[in-house]
């Protein structure tokens, strides 16, 4: 495997990470690997910042939405369905 490849399956282990602590925590093993990716990985730090971001803007727009009462088209939730399907079916 080229130090490449490793470097793209690191970063992809990496985001995956970042995604999954917004929903659980991490185990210990993951916390340190993700440490120590984001020490020597700017745009994983960069993507962790990003993703925190929009995480606290969704969390926000449903604070505001009267009683909550935020919707989408569905279309958009049937594109998104497929599209997280598709990242689980990856990992």
């Amino acid at each position: 495997m080229g130090v490449l490849s490793k470097i793209t399956r690191n970063c992809n282990h990496a985001t995956f990470l970042i995604e999954k602590k917004l929903i659980k925590p991490l185990s210990l093993r993951e916390r340190i690997f993700l440490k120590i990716h984001l020490i020597g990985c700017d745009a994983c730090r960069l993507y962790q910042e990003q993703t925190i971001r929009i995480s606290q803007m969704i969390k926000n727009l449903f604070k505001e939405s009267p009683a909550g009462n935020v919707t989408l088209d569905e279309v958009v939730k049937k594109e998104m369905q497929d599209r997280i399907e598709e990242k689980l079916n990856q990992n």
